[in-house]
């Protein structure tokens, strides 16, 4: 598991699959850490060299004082590509993944095969609910928040079904810490990546959730429309749509990313 350095900050990252393979990279969303990806390890492995990361202040990486911005959080990517000389990949990032690889896509375009862009959105007008959340963290820490998440990141049937899944998830976001995620919020409320999005050339696919609160289909029907050449498809899910429908994520990012 290397420890790549990104501007004075340790990063984590893991890899699976075969180093002859084409590389893809994974990327988390707020308060999350590498795990979250635990459906998709397998079977992306079988195809791919497959990179997947914490997030600065989230996970095993290193801390540093917020506030952060999304081409602070694109560079550190940058600068795992560079530390596993990897001159070349495929991304696919869900929620702040799919922000930070909105930026990579549009910045870095020489650096991206293809693009898989996950219940996402590329910008918020409206500032206080971002205010609010920080507020609170700043006030009674990330806990106060982590219980909230399972009503916003899963449907009540998928809450009902997978208890333990949905506290593994709560549990990543109380371990978050307290700077990691109140930079990250500063990164999102800060964002606007509308003028980017028609810089992106590589092919792209968007996922959204069909229940998704946190960025519903409208945010992901945006991206779409200023993506040139964007393909989208919609999952019977809420935001963290990579685990409440597994299978369905899996065969759909494959089947993109395997095109010829």
């Amino acid at each position: 598991m290397p420890v790549i350095q990104s501007g004075g900050c340790p990063i984590n990252v893991t890899i699976d699959g075969d180093e002859r393979a084409p590389v893809l990279i994974l990327s988390n969303s707020l308060g999350t850490d590498l795990g979250m990806w635990e459906p998709q390890v397998a079977p992306f492995a079988r195809h791919f060299r497959l990179v997947r990361y914490d997030r600065r202040g989230h996970g095993k990486s290193g801390f540093t004082a917020p506030p952060y911005s999304m081409e602070q959080l694109g560079r550190d990517v940058l600068a795992i590509m560079d530390g596993l000389s990897i001159k070349k990949a495929s991304w696919c990032g869900l929620s702040m993944g799919g922000m930070v690889g909105q930026w990579l896509g549009a910045r870095a375009p020489e650096r991206f095969d293809r693009l898989v862009l996950c219940n996402t959105s590329c910008f918020y007008p409206d500032k206080d609910a971002w205010n609010e959340r920080m507020a609170v963290v700043e006030k009674d820490g990330v806990a106060a928040v982590a219980a909230g998440v399972a009503g916003r990141w899963f449907t009540q049937g998928f809450i009902a079904r997978e208890p333990a899944q949905v506290a593994r998830l709560q549990k990543m976001v109380e371990q978050t810490s307290l700077g990691g995620y109140l930079g990250c919020c500063d990164a999102i409320r800060a964002m606007d990546h509308r003028e980017l999005l028609g810089k992106i050339k590589a092919p792209t696919l968007i996922i959204a959730g069909k229940h998704d609160v946190a960025t519903p289909v409208t945010s992901a029907e945006f991206i779409r429309d200023n993506i040139p050449g964007s393909k989208m498809t919609i999952l019977d899910a809420a935001h963290i749509s990579n685990i409440e429908q597994a299978d369905r994520f899996t065969a759909e990012v494959l089947g993109f990313l395997n095109q010829k």
